[in-house]
């Protein structure tokens, strides 16, 4: 449906020049949206599929293992959106104690963007002295995310105080210009009325798809406005209940389509073409929904089958199979880290990584005598998928 322009340019002055900036109309979209037709089956797809995934995720053998490796997935992709080339494994040796051969920027941001959305999703379980999701939870976030990183000069957990822009060298020649900062604060305001909105009627897969594309369009902070702006659409689903733990990125698919995703943006703004988009992002819902529960199946089969191979592997079997227990919570480790998840000594643990590595399940990927890490090479296969840098 063509609306036409959804807000309004206002004239602003940026380093000696006048510019137009683009101040979008508060949500929901006027007219209302049409959720009918191929619109309302891709809803209804898409709900299926998150529902399936809430549901493996939380009655599985070892949810925290998904959780756990789903949020870093999530952390290496949007985080490679932004411009890092951290991998997923960078990021898990990063976490260890003292990992050897890290790309410590990179892995540091990426790790930044974990403690960012575990502060979040932790202050909004929190139901006596947390915050809901608000302007507040997201500033602290933003805050959390930059604060000693690439962009930790650029007010972190502040909205922003000048003028920003998208593309190009200079707001003049910028492929879009957001509201200017006044205005922008005002909008944040207006979106988190919207975000707590409960007389609209709107499904909460549908508020999600808005809100994402109205805090891209206010881009509120100096940096980092992608990765809270993906991070906001689980946020959305987490506090209406939709997701019951933090399983569903759409980075993946955001970083595969990029091209389509930044002309969907734009035609929304310039034409109001909001179902095109929602078309869009409930796909991109219903795959990375399918995909992650086909990922934690695969898992669950694989660990399954190397379970099978442990016990029987003879004398010391035992210890192994507590040992390749904690590689499933943690993929990378250290023999400090396993000794301190099993309880084990630490030649009990040495012993059973040698086992698990005659067994072909697990490799040491440093080469070294010492500060030895150990691989679950199965497992990290599997959960790299579609993280290669762009």
């Amino acid at each position: 449906m063509n609306r036409g322009l959804t807000g309004q340019y206002t004239v602003t002055s940026v380093g000696g020049e006048d510019v137009r900036a683009f101040v979008p109309a508060p949500l929901p979209p006027d007219p209302p949206l049409q959720l009918d037709g191929s619109l309302l089956v891709a809803l209804e797809e898409a709900n299926i599929a998150l529902g399936r995934l809430d549901g493996a995720a939380t009655h599985l053998p070892n949810p925290h293992l998904f959780v756990y490796s789903y949020v870093r997935k999530e952390a290496v992709l949007s985080s490679q959106i932004e411009g890092t080339r951290s991998s997923l494994s960078d990021l898990m040796r990063y976490e260890l104690r003292d990992a050897p051969g890290v790309p410590r920027s990179d892995a540091a941001e990426v790790s930044r963007y974990v403690k960012a959305l575990y502060h979040a999703t932790e202050q909004m379980e929190d139901a006596r002295d947390g915050l809901p999701l608000c302007n507040r939870l997201l500033r602290e976030a933003h805050k959390i995310l930059l604060t000693g990183a690439r962009g930790g000069d650029k007010l972190p957990g502040e909205f922003r105080r000048s003028q920003n822009w998208v593309g190009g060298t200079r707001p003049g020649n910028a492929a879009f210009v957001p509201p200017p900062p006044v205005e922008a604060v005002e909008a944040m305001s207006a979106l988190e009325r919207f975000l707590h909105a409960s007389d609209d009627g709107l499904p909460t897969l549908v508020r999600a798809g808005l809100a994402h594309v109205q805090f891209e369009t206010i881009h509120p902070f100096l940096d980092g406005n992608g990765r809270i702006g993906r991070m906001l659409i689980v946020l959305v689903l987490l506090e209406r209940g939709v997701l019951s733990t933090p399983t569903l990125y759409l980075s993946l698919f955001l970083k595969q389509h990029r091209g389509l995703y930044y002309e969907l943006l734009d035609r929304v703004r310039a034409t109001g073409e909001w179902e095109a988009w929602l078309e869009f992002f409930l796909d991109g819902v219903r795959s990375t929904a399918a995909t992650a529960l086909d990922t934690s199946q695969r898992l669950e089969r694989m660990a399954a089958d190397h379970r099978a191979a442990i016990s029987g592997s003879g004398r010391g079997a035992g210890s192994a199979l507590r040992v390749h227990e904690a590689l499933t919570e943690m993929v990378l480790v250290d023999v400090a880290e396993v000794v301190e998840r099993t309880a084990l000594s630490a030649p009990t643990v040495g012993a059973a990584l040698r086992r698990l590595c005659d067994l072909g399940l697990v490799s040491e990927v440093t080469g070294r005598r010492r500060n030895r890490i150990f691989a679950y090479d199965g497992y990290l296969e599997v959960l790299e998928e579609g993280t290669e840098p762009l």
